[in-house]
């Protein structure tokens, strides 16, 4: 995988804490979904594996080497003190009495919450000496994601970590966490970064993109570099002017608004639903910025429409093809207002 932007910031503030000596025993990075949080939190459990105390060096990055053999275990996946906590995937076995079962959504296999039971085995590893290098590295992917009492069984391990054990929570919603969760953590913000700047990126690992690509992915991620790197398999161009045939037409015969229920339906489609819900938003402000004074009132109520259907999308509890109806109904509504503002 690419490398991705915007994480010189925190790895800076990592790095300053190991070379002092005082490195706090939890870290909360909390950011967007897909700008790198799990990877960076990969990258200091490699270094930590890889390297002796806090304080005991002067690395001058994450990728900085250290002891190989302890690279080699890490790189392998069988690192004795490296853990990470994260979804899995179903029994396969159970219900399994239809073939057609093996066809669905791959979503469907894992499991909707990190168990109180992953927690206590890795409560139980903690119990146990090391036996390897100078760190044991707990990474939890993500937090959100935890049961209430395999919330409650981490916060009684923060308040009384083990020593020479560091925490590295990943959170896409660090509100919703336990205020005495993110208490007892050190924060590291992982920020969107600027548009010029994806596209500078994209440009770099991606030199055959069309530069209109990577404007229009660009745009799509919001600053997110790892959904940058998603929607360049997504076709986002194609999507990007279907959505915009509706508002040029406004498909009076409902035939692009099925046909868009129909493409982000179910679950199998989800990604291509988060890509329509990215992609519209930013469409209607164009329009904004560039219709005139009298068309900028329809508009803007597209603009709020639009945002209160995605945001119920987004909260989890949502039908695929009701959602892309609704919005193939705001994109109609804006016909009248095409030539005025849109592109």
């Amino acid at each position: 995988m690419a490398e991705l932007i915007g994480l010189e910031g925190a790895e800076t503030a990592f790095l300053d804490a190991w070379k002092s000596g005082r490195l706090h025993h939890a870290w909360l990075l909390a950011g967007p979904q897909s700008m790198g949080k799990a990877a960076f939190a990969m990258r200091v459990a490699r270094f930590l594996a890889t390297h002796g105390p806090a304080g005991s060096g002067d690395a001058a990055s994450l990728d900085d080497e250290g002891d190989a053999a302890a690279a080699r275990l890490f790189d392998a996946g069988n690192h004795p003190e490296i853990l990470m906590l994260s979804r899995q995937a179903k029994d396969k076995d159970k219900g399994k009495s239809k073939a057609k079962d093996a066809d669905k959504d791959k979503a469907k296999d894992i499991a909707r919450s990190i168990s109180i039971d992953q927690v206590r085995q890795m409560i139980r590893r903690l119990q146990m000496s090391l036996s390897m290098g100078s760190w044991r590295v707990i990474i939890i992917d993500a937090v959100d994601d935890l049961e209430v009492a395999g919330a409650n069984a981490l916060l009684k391990t923060l308040e009384e970590p083990p020593a020479k054990t560091l925490f590295f929570l990943v959170s896409h919603s660090p509100g919703k966490l336990l205020p005495t969760i993110r208490s007892r953590c050190r924060l590291l913000r992982f920020q969107p970064v600027q548009q010029d700047q994806v596209e500078g990126w994209l440009q770099s690992i991606r030199p055959m993109l069309d530069r209109s690509d990577i404007r229009a992915i660009a745009a799509a991620s919001g600053g997110v570099p790892g959904k940058a790197l998603a929607l360049i398999d997504s076709d986002v161009l194609s999507i990007e002017e279907k959505l915009l045939a509706i508002v040029r037409t406004g498909d009076p015969q409902n035939i692009l608004r099925a046909e868009l229920s129909k493409s982000v339906a179910g679950v199998a489609n989800r990604e291509k639903l988060e890509l329509v819900i990215d992609l519209v938003p930013g469409l209607i402000a164009d329009m904004a910025r560039k219709c005139p004074i009298s068309a900028l009132g329809p508009v803007l109520a597209q603009w709020d429409a639009i945002h209160k259907t995605t945001r119920g999308a987004i909260a989890g509890s949502y039908d695929g093809a009701m959602i892309g109806f609704a919005i193939g109904n705001i994109l109609a509504e804006l016909s009248p207002h095409f030539a005025q503002g849109a592109r």
